[in-house]
């Protein structure tokens, strides 16, 4: 490639190796470039004769001569030196023997070959401390220094190319005032036509260069003139970007002609010149300036409004390849393409087709929504909606897609408000453009309950819900997969609202559905496990969950791999079930390995990852592993910020997870702005009325309950237990934690009468809800009994701890925190319950006493018969 500086390093090597008397027999100097063999044969000659002294044969042809040049040149090692060298012909018949080891040949090219019997050494372009080195052996001043960032994007936008690196320094060595950043404004608004890239004679007479960068390039550019398919082909890759591109692009540029034939064009003309490198692996790349010589040569061309289209079509084929939960492995294999496609979009988003406007924009964004990069994928969204608007027209279902996905970008990021609008006006548009009956309004439907599900609106999302379901039975009958989805998010509805019956029965048709449409082994099968388990787990039955849980990760390992999301989020579920069960040790190394895979699959900075930390703090803080906990809490809290910002429903989550940490350790004063942070964001989120305020309400409560502030306390619960008996209804078991608080509080400030009848109520809605046989139900008969006990009613408080004993260790264990406490409550009980007993002094004592005062009381005993007898 001209510019380079082959022909200066060639130079200097030889100034130094002249001034070092390396080559006693003298060093040659032939300039080649496009000059005949003959002129170059004469020149040597020419140098023997005057540098030589050597007197040559009148008679003979031009080769004779030559050879007896060699023949009689000095003693000493020799250096000949052929500059810019075209084609191996034109030196061919006049190199030194070779047999005479003692004259060395350098020779400079732009060309890739010349012959098998040259070793080659690329001269690269120079490092960024070298080119910056290069400036400031030009500029006396310390601008370089001072505005070293300017400095390093100029030598970036120069390709740290040496010639164009020299002309730039001599212009600012001219122009004393200028700062860096004027020239590179320059060199953007004119490119290679910046008089600055040119050789003036008035100010370069000293330079090695012959000619300025654009002189340079088109010299090879002249050499393609009998070439005129690599120039066109060097013009359509101008529209890649500055980065390396593969070749299986290059050719689908050219779809009409054979394959083997691009390449040629590619590698014997193109690399040949050195006007592309090839990088290896099939990989090639264009200098920044040189790219910018065949942009500037395609748009002076026919060519550029078709190699444009062309080029977009390739970019949309390829970004339709993202899936819509990429992993870190697939974001790794799309990262070199990332550049090219964003190009597509950026740079000519006018060339892309109507049919590819779509997956252009989206395959970019979920690039960075899989990473959960959000703020970076959102660009991508919008300008889909504003490009499938404004070419598509606003009644177009590839509008109503954009609005479906941007929609769900703000519903991950817990931006319901914003993204309600783009669900209702989605679904609008599927129904006006393709009918109330149609697979697409179900999918929209569906979506749109998904929304109001998550804002606790269940009264609004059930219909929804069941709307979708009725559609994708009519539209694709009852056996079909998306009706086994909807089966599920139906499920996912009821067992939200503790309506565990109604789900069940859901759950299991799923199950079913998927097993006899896709077989027992697929990734569906897998989720709707994970599914029935997870109810099985909220009503505490978790024997019949564990082997669901088992299964389901056994089976995504076995179809997906042991490296993919959907398996860490089934380790992180047994660990969530072990940790229940108190099975701490079973829990912890499931947690750290889904940690682990979450960070090796999806990078360190993504939600699942704030996820996995937050629930392995959850389990070091049940463990009263406090000093582990809380960093985990901390950097879970930092990442969601980092990535959803600091209104989003999982940071109040994290928030009020730190806040519980601190108040477990007794740091009240730390855990109160938590929670009320937590309890406002929510609120502002979420809206007052939902399930996650009224859980922030109750968690404040608590902590005013353990602090004794109990008149603070007690309208926080009675406020949290109104607003889930409206949003759950009566009969929900968070409606029985509530009165359950409730009644706690009562029972600590002595309210015994107040507090029994709630403890009752708590205690038979979840043996209801629940089934007797559940955790909660024993911690119900464990404040119950609790309450007897400080009333003195002791034979009613026993068989409750007993009750509540066997069924702590039939479900959690003998090894449970919960299990051990209930049994150190029944210890302590019993312990009351027992007689006193004296000891023998005791008794020694105690008997002189009742015999001194036994007169007296009967003494008393018969006054008081005597008034009530005779007194009236």
């Amino acid at each position: 490639m001209g510019g380079i500086g082959k022909t200066e390093l060639a130079r200097q090597f030889g100034w130094q190796q002249w001034q070092e008397k390396t080559y006693p027999g003298g060093i040659c100097w032939l300039n080649v470039a496009t000059r005949k063999p003959v002129d170059i044969g004469t020149d040597i000659l020419g140098f023997a004769r005057v540098h030589l002294k050597l007197t040559l044969p009148d008679e003979g042809e031009l080769d004779v001569k030559i050879r007896y040049c060699w023949q009689n040149w000095l003693a000493g090692n020799v250096l000949i030196i052929f500059d810019d060298v075209r084609d191996y012909q034109q030196i061919r018949d006049y190199l030194p023997p070779q047999e005479d080891k003692r004259f060395q040949v350098l020779i400079t090219t732009r060309k890739e070959y010349l012959s098998a019997t040259i070793a080659t050494f690329r001269v690269e372009v120079l490092k960024e401390k070298d080119a910056l080195d290069l400036l400031r052996s030009y500029l006396a001043d310390n601008r370089i220094d001072t505005q070293i960032e300017a400095a390093k994007l100029l030598c970036q936008d120069l390709g740290y190319l040496p010639l164009a690196l020299e002309l730039v320094a001599r212009l600012l060595v001219r122009r004393q005032d200028w700062k860096i950043s004027k020239i590179r404004q320059k060199l953007a608004e004119k490119g290679l036509d910046e008089p600055s890239l040119d050789k003036n004679p008035k100010f370069h007479a000293e330079m090695t260069a012959e000619r300025g960068l654009k002189a340079a390039f088109n010299l090879s550019w002249e050499e393609l003139h009998s070439e005129p398919e690599a120039q066109i082909l060097a013009l359509y890759l101008s529209l890649f970007a500055l980065a390396p591109f593969p070749k299986g692009m290059i050719l689908d540029l050219f779809p009409d002609e054979d394959g083997d034939t691009v390449e040629e064009w590619l590698t014997d003309s193109l690399v040949h010149l050195s006007l592309v490198q090839n990088k290896g692996d099939g990989w090639y790349e264009i200098h920044p300036l040189l790219r910018r010589y065949f942009r500037d040569k395609l748009e002076a061309s026919p060519h550029a409004e078709p190699a444009k289209r062309r080029y977009c079509g390739i970019m949309a084929k390829k970004s339709a390849e993202m899936p819509q939960n990429p992993t870190i492995e697939i974001v790794e294999e799309f990262k070199p393409f990332l550049l090219h496609l964003q190009a597509s979009v950026g740079e000519y988003p006018q060339y892309i087709a109507d049919e590819d406007l779509l997956w252009s924009y989206t395959g970019l964004a979920r690039y960075y929504e899989g990473q959960g990069l959000y703020a970076a994928a959102e660009p991508y969204y919008q300008d889909c909606l504003t490009a499938t608007r404004t070419h598509l027209g606003d009644n177009h279902p590839d509008v109503a897609t954009s609005l479906n996905n941007l929609a769900l970008l703000y519903y991950s990021q817990g931006r319901y408000t914003e993204a309600e609008p783009l669900f209702l006006e989605a679904l609008d548009l599927y129904k006006r453009l393709l009918g109330d009956n149609h697979p697409d309004v179900a999918t929209s439907l569906n979506n749109l309950a998904g929304l109001y599900n998550s804002q606790g609106r269940y009264t609004e999302a059930e219909p929804l819900y069941l709307q979708a379901l009725d559609l994708k039975k009519r539209l694709l009958g009852d056996n079909h997969p998306d009706v086994a989805l909807s089966l599920n998010n139906l499920a996912g509805l009821y067992d939200s609202q503790g309506r565990y019956t109604e789900a069940e029965p859901l759950y299991l048709e799923a199950l079913d559905l998927y097993k006899r449409l896709l077989g027992d082994n697929h990734p569906d099968v897998a989720t709707s496990l994970n599914n029935l388990a997870g109810l099985y787990y909220s009503q505490g039955r978790y024997t019949e969950a564990e082997p669901l849980y088992l299964e389901a990760l056994d089976l995504r390992k076995q179809l997906l791999g042991d490296n993919h999301p959907d398996v860490a989020l089934s380790l992180n579920n047994l660990a969530y079930l072990y940790n229940s069960q108190g099975r701490y040790t079973e829990a912890e190394p499931l947690y750290l390995e889904a940690l682990d895979l979450r960070k090796q699959l999806l990078g360190d900075n993504h939600p699942d990852v704030a996820l996995s930390l937050n629930n392995l703090a959850y389990l070091y803080n049940s463990q009263g592993r406090y000093t582990e906990a809380e960093p985990l809490y901390l950097e879970a809290l930092d990442l969601r910020k980092q990535l959803l910002g600091d209104n989003h429903p999982d940071v109040a989550l994290s928030l009020n997870n730190l806040a519980y940490l601190y108040n477990s350790q007794g740091r009240y004063t730390e855990a109160e702005p938590l929670y009320l942070q937590a309890l406002d964001l929510t609120k502002r989120l979420l809206g007052d009325n939902h399930p996650d305020v009224a859980s922030s309400l109750n968690n404040l409560a608590h902590l005013y309950h353990s602090q004794g502030r109990y008149t603070e306390a007690e309208p926080l619960y009675l406020q949290a237990l109104d607003l889930k008996k409206r949003l759950l209804g009566d009969n929900h078991p968070d409606v029985a934690l509530s009165l359950n608080n409730l009644a706690g509080l009562y029972d600590s400030q002595g309210r015994y009468t107040e507090a029994e009848p709630l403890y009752l109520e708590a205690l038979d809605l979840y043996k209801r809800l629940l089934g007797d046989n559940h955790p909660d139900v024993a911690t119900s008969l464990n404040n119950l009994a609790g309450l007897y006990y400080s009333q003195g009613r002791y034979t009613e408080a026993e068989p409750l701890y007993l009750e509540a004993l066997d069924l702590l260790k039939r479900l959690l264990g003998d090894n449970h925190p919960n299990t051990k406490t209930c049994r150190n409550n029944l210890q302590r009980l019993r312990q009351q319950q027992k007689p006193t007993s004296l000891t023998w002094w005791q008794w020694i004592i105690v008997i002189p006493i009742v015999i001194l005062w036994m007169p007296f009381y009967l003494l008393w005993m018969l006054t008081r018969w005597l008034v009530r007898r005779f007194i009236r």
